[in-house]
């Protein structure tokens, strides 16, 4: 939907990330905030255990070796033939905050984990960016390919490589946050 609307010019993409940007960084601050209780009372080896945890679990499900649902909010459908600049930025927000979730990957749901339970509270934010610039990355990519079906093929043969590697980038940089902190 946003390729679409970029080929004929508008800005949506911009608007989109916009609208990442706004939905993740109240999220992320909120996430932070619960995260202070835990951080507080539970000693930073629990914490790390949990997270480790969760971080397997994540790991072992983007390299197709476990299989468990994700959370899915039910939203209408979006209208075909792409989005103005108004509604990018709507579905922005929404998928920032995560009330559209639609994601195939169970990342974004682990670095809202480690906001809560490892991540110092002003890292929270740069989680958020990273959440926010990941995500976005998508539709840019898919807007510069031609639109025949080409980026569909492309991210179909790459998806297996791409997973397991992102994954792996993914929870090596929630790690290296931790262990800063």
């Amino acid at each position: 939907l946003l390729s679409g609307s970029a080929r004929r010019g508008t800005p949506v993409i911009g608007w989109f990330a916009a609208g990442l940007v706004i939905g993740a960084v109240p999220l992320a601050l909120g996430a932070a905030l619960v995260g202070l209780l835990p951080q507080a009372l539970l000693p930073s080896v629990v914490r790390a255990v949990l997270f480790g945890t969760a971080a397997l679990a994540v790991l072992a499900r983007e390299f197709g070796m476990l299989r468990f649902p994700l959370p899915h909010l039910r939203r209408p459908a979006l209208p075909g033939g792409g989005l103005g600049e108004r509604a990018a930025l709507h579905l922005g927000i929404e998928m920032g905050t995560g009330v559209r979730a639609g994601s195939a990957s169970a990342l974004p749901h682990l670095a809202l984990l480690a906001i809560v339970l490892v991540v110092p509270f002003p890292a929270a934010f740069a989680v958020a960016a990273g959440f926010a610039a990941g995500r976005v990355a998508a539709p840019m990519l898919c807007a510069a390919w031609p639109d025949d079906g080409v980026w569909l093929r492309v991210w179909t043969a790459a998806e297996p490589l791409l997973r397991p590697t992102l994954a792996v980038v993914c929870i090596g940089a929630l790690g290296l946050v931790m262990l800063a902190a």
